[in-house]
């Protein structure tokens, strides 16, 4: 049966409505700005020294502050499409007018603006146009006009008016048109509000994270930000929780561990310095003067220092190298870490590890007595080719204990407050498989991961999430009988409430879907957490430990997206052919019609971990679906965050069951709903993802566009050339190599299968990629060539596995943009506007 969406909700997307789509568009309502007077300069000279005399015209050149405040009312057009506002009384004045056109396709357009007044033009914050002679009559006014070249989405316009008072007119007005040269673009007026863009996700400022301090009174908040062209800063917030009061940090700052001071370090004099801040005066106080530059930790007791220092080796010479190991492909294969301890009374520096292997400290007990560490060894003959031994060592008496030896699949470890136990965080199969949760035979996904907690003094682990379905992520002690953890669970983050003594879960009630940070007081029932949703930026808040209470304290993107339309966002869910629960939702364009037929793209990523509910990422699945497609992502069997045993569907699969769901849940939900074309679908996915849009390609025909990028084409080169792939592999391939399982390597491998590939497919690929090698695109890419299928290879310059700098990151995603425009939407402007076949 299908479903369909009625748009009665349509009418309050937008500001005031939109207009019936069309290439040709007279704007019927702008919003203005107060007039502001400006006044002739004082005339030391009848000329400049290029002899020129002094031109009303100049007035044009004023600044002005233009804030979205600024603008404070609206102005509609007669029935003749003229815009009328009164002249200035006397002398001259200047006021801005905005409006925004939404056009559905990359477009040139032509704006036409007839006044008789001076005035200049801006496109999306750019002055494009200017007109610096009057008339004195509406009739014999003279269009001002400029073409331009349009992606699709709003672009936003402005003209800047400057009005005379010695003018003839009794009143200033202009018309104002805009006119697409592509007679199938449609163009939409909108108001105050326009459609979200990639450089929304992009540009901004977010909240990187969030920490409170020991008593729980002030929080730090950090923050990173991204202009308009690229450039980059980060700064902090501090916060007071008692006041509200907030004051921003340039440096930055930790909070000391049990004092309720922050810290930072700075150079004075000759030295390293450890400065200590009290938050409430902000005054400053030197802790120690000559402190080692390495990172480091400071313990509990605030004493000492724990320090980390590499030493590097290198016993190799000459062009011809030779190798020790897969991973001596990577730089710093030969450097080892060892900690040391500094006491920040005495200055004094004290070794504690020497030896051939890299120590890790883990962490410092709460009385500051002990230290956990591990000591890890490559054992390239087994997978997951390392192992680990966790060691206690007294920091004065340098005894060590050594509390596992040679476990291969636990990851970390954390005193708890009485140092009697260790919180450890590791996969299914660690300490002899205490946590395995699957059937007989299966192999369980180790990128699952589990909590246990260890006994000291016996040496006995319990696995705590055994039969706790959701993915541990980060875990920490608030007391002996309270762990909190963040679990990634379907596609949500949340924090769940640990009981020790009970073996409870509680889950938190938070406000958002995906918890970035949660940082909890060691001193206090406060916690100061920051999060995100499908269709909200970062936000961070308060939480009362005891009570539930929060309270919304940093929320930088508000007024930015305060502008923008989003459309909604839809659980929808479905049961495979196998009779497994598949979950996903699907997101809506901002002005959904559902009278009408859309195009849809499937996004997935299929590589263990589920797409999140959140606004900003590489792929944006608002943004896509306000180009004029529905987006449905769903999380496919292999997936964290559902169990054990689902997610041991990803091991030895490679596509096989993966792809079965992709399939499934496309059809059934092109099917069962109207407003989809089912001859338009799109599919797009990146590093496994990437290499699921291939494999995908062989197995159905249902596809009329896809986008790879970082995708893997074979399952053997990506194992043995990726600087991880062999050992991704341990988990996603467990056991089965080249040589002992033919079928899986060559069978599920795109590239062995390229005959059957009839979709356009767009790869994708950064060419410095140390992790899938731009090799797995070339390959596919020569194949598909050669067997005349519809294939476009591109290659990003300067990038690695994402693509990161700015300006190739947005031409990275105009370029998939118009690949699907081209597909789905039978407009290829756009694609040979960038890319023309001379």
């Amino acid at each position: 049966m299908k479903t369909s969406l009625l748009p009665a909700t349509l009418a309050c997307l937008l500001a005031w409505g939109h207009t019936a789509a069309q290439s040709k568009l007279n704007i019927s309502k702008v919003r203005a700005t107060a007039p502001v007077t400006v006044s002739n300069p004082f005339m030391t000279d009848s000329a400049n020294l290029k002899g020129e005399k002094f031109e009303e015209k100049t007035l044009l050149e004023t600044d002005f502050l233009v804030e979205k405040k600024s603008f404070v009312s609206e102005i509609s057009a007669d029935t003749s499409h003229h815009i009328f506002f009164p002249k200035a009384e006397k002398g001259s004045e200047l006021r801005f007018f905005a409006f925004n056109v939404n056009v559905d396709r990359h477009a040139k357009l032509t704006v036409s603006i007839t006044a008789p007044g001076l005035l200049e033009l801006y496109v999306n914050g750019k002055k494009e146009a200017s007109k610096t002679t009057a008339e004195d009559s509406l009739q014999n006014a003279k269009p001002t006009k400029k073409e331009l070249t349009v992606n699709p989405g709003t672009t936003e316009l402005s003209v800047k008016y400057l009005s005379l008072a010695t003018s003839k007119i009794p009143q200033e007005s202009m018309r104002i048109e805009v006119e697409a040269k592509d007679s199938l673009a449609n163009l939409t007026e909108y108001g105050s509000k326009r459609l979200i863009s990639i450089n929304d996700i992009v540009e901004g400022t977010k909240i990187s994270g969030g920490s409170i301090s020991p008593n729980g009174r002030f929080a730090v908040l950090s923050y990173s930000n991204v202009a308009e062209g690229g450039s980059s800063s980060r700064y902090a917030e501090l916060y007071d929780t008692k006041t509200g009061k907030k004051q921003h940090i340039d440096k930055a700052m930790h909070w000391m561990p049990t004092s309720d001071k922050l810290y930072y370090t700075a150079q004075r004099g000759n030295g390293n310095a450890l400065i200590s801040v009290d938050p409430e005066a902000m005054s400053e106080s030197i802790i120690a003067a000559n402190i080692p530059k390495e990172a480091f930790r400071i313990a509990p007791n605030e004493q000492y220092l724990i320090y980390t220092v590499k030493e590097s080796y290198e016993d190799r010479k000459g062009d011809l190298l030779i190798l020790k190991s897969p991973e001596d492909r990577q730089e710093g294969y030969m450097d080892r870490y060892y900690l040391y301890r500094y006491d920040l009374a005495t200055g004094v520096n004290r070794r504690l590890t020497y030896g051939k292997r890299t120590t890790s400290l883990n962490d410092i007990s709460r009385d500051s007595r002990y230290l956990l560490f591990t000591v890890s060894d490559e054992q390239i003959t087994e997978r997951p080719f390392r192992k680990s031994s966790l060691l206690m060592m007294n920091v004065e008496t340098l005894k060590v204990d050594t509390l596992w030896k040679d476990e291969k699949y636990a990851y970390s470890a954390r005193f708890s407050p009485s140092g009697q136990k260790i919180l450890i965080m590791g996969a299914p199969d660690a300490f002899g498989g205490a946590a395995l949760n699957v059937p007989p035979g299966v192999i369980a996904n180790s990128y699952e991961q589990e909590a246990f907690i260890m006994n000291i003094a016996d040496r006995q682990v319990e696995a705590l999430t055994k039969s706790f379905d959701p993915s541990v992520e980060r875990a920490t002690w608030r007391s002996d009988d309270e762990v909190y953890m963040t679990v990634t669970e379907a596609d949500y983050e949340n924090v769940y409430r640990y009981s020790v003594a009970k073996r409870t879960f509680t889950k938190l009630s938070l406000q958002e879907d995906v918890i970035r940070s949660f940082s909890s007081a060691k001193n206090g029932a406060t916690a100061v957490y920051v999060g995100v949703s499908a269709s909200s930026s970062t936000k961070a808040y308060t939480y009362d430990l005891k009570t539930g209470k929060q309270t919304l304290i940093s929320d930088p993107s508000r007024e930015r997206l305060a502008d923008v339309t989003l459309g909604k966002v839809i659980d929808w869910n479905f049961t495979a052919s196998d009779g497994t629960p598949i979950s996903g939702r699907y997101y809506l364009p901002p002005n959904f019609d559902a009278a009408k037929k859309y195009p849809l793209i499937v996004y997935y990523y299929g590589g263990t971990h589920p797409t999140a509910r959140q606004l900003e990422f590489s792929y944006p699945l608002h943004v896509y679906a306000a180009l004029g497609y529905v987006v449905y992502t769903l999380q496919p069997s292999g997936t964290t965050g559902f169990g054990q045993e689902f997610s041991a569907r990803h091991v030895n699969a490679w596509g096989k069951r993966t792809a079965d769901d992709i399939v499934e849940g496309a059809k059934k939900f092109a099917a069962e709903h109207d407003f989809i074309n089912e001859k338009k679908v799109g599919c797009i996915g990146a590093s496994y993802g990437g290499f699921m849009t291939m494999y995908l390609q062989t197995v159905t025909d249902m596809f009329a566009a896809a986008v790879s990028h970082a995708g893997i084409s074979s399952l053997a080169s990506y194992w043995g050339e990726g600087y991880w792939g062999y050992a991704y592999s341990a988990a996603a391939s467990a056991g089965s190599y080249p040589w002992n399982n033919r079928e899986l390597y060559i069978e599920q491998s795109p590239l062995f299968n390229a005959d059957k590939v009839r979709t356009p497919l767009l790869l994708l690929h950064g060419m410095e990629d140390t992790n899938v090698p731009v090799g797995e695109s070339i390959q596919m890419y020569t194949a598909l060539k050669i067997l005349g299928r519809p294939v476009e290879f591109i290659r990003v310059k300067g990038e690695n596995h994402g693509i990161a700098t700015y300006k190739r990151r947005l031409e990275w995603n105009y370029s998939i943009y118009a690949w699907f425009a081209k597909w789905l939407q039978d407009d290829p402007s756009w694609w040979d506007s960038l890319y023309p076949n001379k």
